[in-house]
């Protein structure tokens, strides 16, 4: 059964910066398509970021390109959301997904399946 587990959320300053691990088990996640997704208090979930195939393709929203970094490391079956220069508005809990099939949009979370149980980051001073 395919399942993915987030990790590596916290208590982080303003200007300080997390990791954030996206592990797959129950399947080898290779260069499966994955989708990064934050949900802030009484807020949508919402899409700030993907990784695609082989060819490395990554989205990124607005609101966090230029800080935000996605990556892969296949040995380990995980992918990585390195976020630098963290902000409050940054605060919620962060999920990653796979897409249910190949056309899916970043920006839609109704795209996605097999979302893991989410790892909180609270940006504060």
């Amino acid at each position: 059964q395919l399942h993915l587990m987030e990790s590596g959320g916290g208590l982080v300053q303003p200007g300080g910066s997390l990791r954030l691990s996206c592990v797959a088990s129950g399947f080898t996640m290779g260069y499966t398509h994955i989708g990064w997704f934050r949900q802030a208090p009484g807020k949508e979930r919402e899409g700030i970021g993907c990784i695609g195939g082989d060819a490395g393709s990554i989205w990124y929203d607005g609101s966090v390109r230029g800080r935000f970094t996605i990556s892969r490391d296949t040995d380990k079956n995980s992918v990585f959301l390195q976020m630098n220069n963290l902000k409050p508005e940054d605060t919620a809990v962060y999920y990653c997904a796979t897409p249910t099939s190949d056309d899916y949009a970043c920006i839609r979370p109704t795209d996605f399946g097999s979302w893991g149980q989410g790892t909180p980051v609270t940006v504060s001073s």
